[in-house]
């Protein structure tokens, strides 16, 4: 099988075998250390390594017997046999849970931990809800959008279950989990009650950055705030929405980017005139 690494954006990988266990000596991984470089005989590996031959002896035959290196040639030296070992394999590990069934290798993103841990989705997505409700009777339409939000996040799963709940169907208590809400405090009622300890939050029909102190009046901005959930500090919040559903959209299309803080404020743009945003631009 192979282990994969990014490393730099980029992948590579290598075989590994599977073992039962790997050696708790020190000097047994120090020689399997030194075969990983090239294959030597034991008389070879004890003046590389400063220890005695009979010691690696010893370990040689235990290292073998678990299947971890094995001889990889003869060679007459001074009238005696001298066996080279290798490695059986360039890296090993072991496995102490079970394995899940993966179409794909999840990509990993700094950004979405917690929320996204070891390729599983450890968060609630909180839609807006299609029908009226909350003091303006408003209808959501960032759910359409939440597609967009779904393929992205799939991209970094192994798996899904179902995970999304409407602002009208979560308790409070629900609310206290890893949260990923789509759309704004009008639109949906959750993000209302997060909305005043957010550091980029609506202020009326505006949008307020309480780090620059910058008021955003653009019908197509949208915000993207990453925080601990204020209403339990152990989980986390993830909020994307808009002053009006074309900013809830910029705020998705802005998570495809990477991000190095966590929060932004985005504005919307329509680059080939067809009355739909399908750019953003990030203004802080």
């Amino acid at each position: 099988m192979l282990v994969v690494n990014r490393k730099g954006g980029k992948m590579e990988a290598l075989e590994t075998d599977e073992v039962e266990s790997l050696p708790h000596s020190k000097l047994a991984s120090r020689i399997m250390r030194h075969l990983a470089k090239r294959p030597s005989y034991a008389k070879e590996i004890a003046r590389a390594l400063g220890e005695e031959e009979q010691k690696i002896y010893y370990h040689v035959r235990g290292l073998e017997k678990l299947k971890l290196i094995k001889k990889q040639r003869e060679r007459i030296m001074g009238g005696a046999v001298a066996r080279y070992y290798a490695l059986s394999s360039p890296s090993f590990f072991v496995r102490f849970g079970e394995f899940s069934p993966a179409s794909v290798i999840p990509q990993e993103s700094a950004f979405l931990y917690p929320l996204i841990e070891h390729g599983r989705l450890n968060a609630c997505i909180v839609l807006g809800s299609p029908d009226p409700h909350g003091p303006e009777g408003a209808r959501a339409r960032d759910a359409y959008y939440a597609v967009d939000l779904a393929l992205f996040l799939g991209s970094h799963l192994m798996e899904s279950a179902p995970s999304v709940v409407l602002d009208t169907d979560i308790d409070r208590e629900g609310m206290k989990g890893n949260l990923i809400i789509v759309g704004g405090p009008v639109t949906n009622r959750v993000a209302k009650i997060m909305n005043d300890s957010l550091p980029v939050r609506f202020a009326g029909k505006d949008v307020y950055s309480s780090a620059t102190k910058k008021m955003y009046k653009s019908e197509n901005t949208g915000i993207i705030v990453k925080t601990k959930n204020p209403l339990n500090k152990e989980s986390t919040v993830l909020l994307l929405a808009g002053k009006r559903h074309a900013g809830t959209k910029a705020a998705i299309l802005a998570l495809y980017r990477s991000f190095a803080k966590n929060y932004a404020v985005v504005e919307g743009i329509d680059s080939d005139g067809d009355g739909i945003v399908d750019d953003v631009k990030i203004l802080e």
